[in-house]
């Protein structure tokens, strides 16, 4: 029997930029009930067996010459879904990347005995029953409907443009009006095609963002210079401007090829799927990438809807149940005329059902608003800053537990293992068993596991860290990142990209709402919210003064000087002492928060001050803490390298010939010792380094953490110590008072509103007194001017290419760089930053430089597909040094 659509179209997993992309392979007639769009496979390519993943099925093949036949599908389960690949092209494009070094990151390794349905080991991996095929999800679901996919019917999971330019979905409807004022963003998802009316102060420009695929119509307006997008640009290669001008799509003319539908499932690739080929290829013959089966529908309200009930916010909009309901008024725009009502399958439900608190978001102005917008698939997208003390885990769960209502899916990505923990639990409490927790501690059987649940739609909230961006969740309905700042949501591998910069792709290919949540807020968030693509979700200031602890610092009046006048001199004033004493007295807790850990982590030269360093490998110097001096005191006097571990017992300054050192900055250890001296029978808890609390008891005692690693206490903290404020803010960084900020909001939120937090740093600089006045929104908007005025990111768009000499200069020759570009350097390379792959194990000599390519942003993706084509001629002439290439690095120089 002759295989019905014959060719096979697969993405290797190669290494090799010039090699990124799709290649035609012979289907046998064994392997074509198996061999489906969206599986993993074993290609004979250049000779050897090499990993890929089937894209999509076609009748027949441009390549002219014989082709070669697939060796075998490595499982039946489609693991890249139409979603993730189109994710994976616009990260690799926008990165300089490869396809394939994106789906490295994207898809977790395959663990036979988990996708088979066979028993779980006896061991830390078995964290709970193993996922069968698609089934009923673990709450409320009412059965499985294994034709159902996440596009079929042209249903809630139905891609946006596909949606838009059929003249159907929720991109295809009446209008909706949106008052001035009233803080709701339109989704990326909204027509604005002719007789779209956005109402008064809302353009597609400043308050919609135009998704992708959409045309812009005639009567569109796009705002004065507004592009549309998180990295305003529409799309990978033009801004909205161009686009609206030209009234062109994303996609059409660019290169990248665009899939046909699946029969019956209204599922198309997008954009990037097919390399090299024009649009409408093989259109009518091929078969594309499908979604995983999901589970059925339960009450018509959407696919494995567990079932909850939502507290309807005040003044939220009556919905009509007619599919053409009557008009409905905005909230918070009183007068400002009707608003039409959706007619898509959300109609109806502007407002939750009844069951959890949502109180917690009217505090905040326009909050009822976001959750009504969250609840009704506006996709609205926000910078949310946090009140002092804000149960925030428990305020991301509430918004998971609002779009799992409605019967989608949402992601909420946290920093780090404890922040995990404790939003899945408050998740867990509204949703059950349909929350999971990805991170990269997991074993790789539990891994797995939870990655296939949320595949298979029986899990609806994903909790993860960085890598949680890219889980396959079924009709994604909101992206959430809390404290995005952190620098661990910056990728270590290839491509290097930024958690929030692929949530804010995500959302914005997929119409779901974008979350930036957090105490603290990025320039980069800020960035977003002055160009209108997301919107601030903030508290009055008298909300913000009653919830936040009083803060000051040390010396700043001449009253306070006169009482005290070492007080900026020393490391723990006077005043810090009294306050400690006061809060210990009425049983409260003491937080101290120091920048190090350890006992003296650096140490200088009395007399010249140059940082004392090991006569062996010019490491830095430390003196250890008490426990290494056991049977030996003499050991704890005498200074040890960091880096190679030898006592230094004999000290002399190679610059002045000096023998005595003095402590450049103390640790953690070290403080909490000063600290039980001058609080003898008060308990000292530290946290830092391998042994961090999550929570301490209730009662009078001093925790002495490091950034980041402050523990929570039942009540909150009575008084708040942030030590040696120089040592964050004088950091050689560009994200330094950023980061400052970020840490010291992060360790005052932990102090209840009637306590106190008393930063020991110099009042007058412009970081102190933003934490002075909690003002974070603010200070972002200055870090972004002052970042704009000397052409740094976010204001612009920079490249940073490290590697030797040699390979830096090949690259440039063979990049045609836009005009643009400027081009700074060569420098040594950071100390901070690590080796390229390509210059590690040659040698110590080995030179290793960096140079910066900056551009302005309208023009950063000329500038990476110059670079894309760049590294594909350097590999195709297998040049033995590749440059590294990082888009908007954290760490400039």
């Amino acid at each position: 029997m002759p295989v019905e659509n014959p060719i096979a179209r697969v993405l290797p997993l190669l290494t090799p930029a010039h090699l990124d992309r799709d290649f035609d392979y012979l289907v046998p007639p064994e392997l074509d009930d198996t061999a489906r769009p969206g599986v993993r496979v074993r290609v004979r390519f250049a000779g050897r067996l090499v990993d890929g993943y089937l894209l999509s099925r076609h009748a027949e093949s441009d390549h002219p010459g014989k082709l070669v036949r697939l060796e075998r599908v490595v499982s039946a389960e489609q693991v890249l879904t139409p979603e993730i690949l189109r994710l994976a092209t616009t990260v690799a494009t926008r990165c300089a990347g490869t396809r394939a070094d994106v789906l490295r990151l994207a898809i977790p390794p395959r663990h036979a005995r988990v996708e088979n349905g066979g028993p779980a080991k006896k061991s830390a991996d078995a964290d709970g029953p193993t996922v069968a095929t698609t089934g009923a999800a673990a709450s409320g679901t009412a059965g499985t409907d294994p034709e159902a996919r996440p596009g079929g019917n042209n249903g809630p999971g139905t891609d946006a443009r596909t949606q838009a330019e059929a003249g159907m979905g929720p991109g295809a409807d009446a209008g909706v009006r949106v008052g001035a004022g009233s803080g709701v963003n339109i989704g990326s998802g909204a027509d604005t095609g002719p007789g779209r009316d956005f109402g008064p102060g809302v353009d597609a420009g400043s308050g919609a963002a135009i998704g992708p695929g959409v045309e812009p119509g005639p009567e569109t307006e796009m705002g004065p210079g507004t592009e549309a997008g998180p990295d305003t640009e529409m799309g990978p290669d033009t801004d909205a401007r161009t686009r609206a001008d030209a009234g062109t799509r994303p996609g059409v003319g660019s290169g990248a090829g665009v899939g046909a539908r699946v029969a019956g499932s209204g599922v198309d690739i997008g954009p990037g799927t097919v390399h090299g080929r024009s649009a409408g290829h093989d259109a009518g013959t091929s078969t594309e990438v499908s979604g995983p089966p999901r589970v059925g529908r339960t009450g018509g309200s959407g696919d494995a809807a567990v079932p909850l009930r939502v507290v309807e916010a005040p003044g939220a909009a009556a919905a009509s149940g007619e599919p053409g309901g009557s008009p409905v008024h905005d909230p918070d725009t009183a007068g400002a005329g009707p608003r039409a009502a959706d007619h898509s399958d959300a109609a109806g439900r502007a407002a939750p059902s009844p069951g959890v608190d949502l109180g917690g978001w009217r505090r905040y102005r326009h909050g009822d608003a976001f959750v009504t917008a969250l609840a009704s698939r506006r996709g609205p997208r926000a910078a949310w800053q946090a009140l002092p003390g804000e149960d925030w885990a428990r305020r991301l769960a509430e918004l998971a537990a609002v779009v799992v209502a409605d019967g989608r899916s949402a992601i909420l990505m946290v920093p780090d293992q404890r922040d995990l923990d404790r939003v899945l639990r408050e998740c867990e409490r509204l949703v059950g068993d349909a929350a999971v927790g990805l991170s990269a501690g997991l074993g790789p059987a539990a891994r797995y596991r939870r990655w296939l649940a949320v595949l298979r739609g029986t899990a609806r909230v994903v909790v993860g860290t960085r890598s949680a961006v890219f889980a396959p969740a079924v009709d994604l309905g909101l992206v959430a990142i809390w404290d995005d700042g952190d620098d661990t949501y910056a990728e270590p591998r290839a491509p290097y990209p930024h958690a929030r910069e692929v949530a804010m792709l995500r959302a914005h290919d997929t119409s779901a709402a974008f979350v930036a949540a957090g105490f603290a807020r990025t320039a980069e968030i800020q960035a977003v919210v002055e160009t209108g693509w997301a919107h601030d979700l903030l508290a009055d200031r008298a909300t913000v003064r009653a919830a936040a602890p009083r803060i000051s610092a040390p010396g700043d009046s001449d009253a306070a000087l006169e009482r005290d006048p070492m007080a900026r001199a020393i490391r723990i004033p006077a005043a810090a002492f009294a306050a400690a004493r006061k809060a210990l007295a009425v049983g409260s807790g003491v937080l101290v928060q120091v920048p190090r850990r350890g006992y003296v982590p650096a140490l200088a030269c009395t007399k010249c001050r140059n940082p004392a360093r090991c006569r062996r490998c010019v490491g830095p110097l430390s003196l250890p803490g008490s426990e290494r001096s056991a049977g030996d005191p003499g050991a704890a006097h005498s200074p040890v390298c960091r880096w190679c571990g030898r006592t230094e017992a004999a000290f002399r300054c190679p610059a002045c010939g000096g023998r005595v050192l003095r402590a450049v900055v103390i640790g953690a250890a070290r403080t909490a010792e000063e600290l039980g001296r001058a609080f003898p029978g008060v308990p000292i808890r530290g946290s830092s380094g391998a042994a961090v609390l999550d929570t301490v008891p209730p009662g009078p005692q001093v925790v002495v953490a490091t950034v980041g690693a402050e523990p929570s206490l039942a009540g909150g903290y009575g008084v708040g110590l942030l030590l040696d404020g120089w040592a964050l803010l004088g950091r050689a960084d560009l994200r330094a008072a950023e980061d400052a900020l970020r840490r010291w909001l992060s360790a005052a939120a932990l102090v209840r509103s009637d306590g106190e937090v008393l930063v020991m740093a110099d009042p007058a600089v412009p970081t102190v007194q933003a934490l002075l006045r909690w003002d974070p929104a603010g200070h972002a908007a200055a870090e972004l001017a002052q970042r704009t005025e000397v052409g740094f990111p976010p204001a612009v768009r920079m490249a940073a290419v490290d590697g030797t000499p040699d390979g830096i200069a090949g690259l440039l020759a063979a990049a045609e760089l836009p005009a643009e570009v400027e081009i700074l350097g060569p420098v040594p390379l950071p100390a901070a930053a690590r080796l390229p792959s390509g210059a590690r194990g040659d040698g110590d000599d080995l030179e290793v430089e960096r140079v910066l390519l900056r551009t302005p942003r309208a023009r950063g993706a000329a500038l990476t597909r110059a670079l894309t084509a760049a590294q594909a001629v350097r590999s195709s002439q297998r040049t033995e040094t590749l440059p590294r290439i990082q888009i908007d690095p954290l760490e400039i120089g």
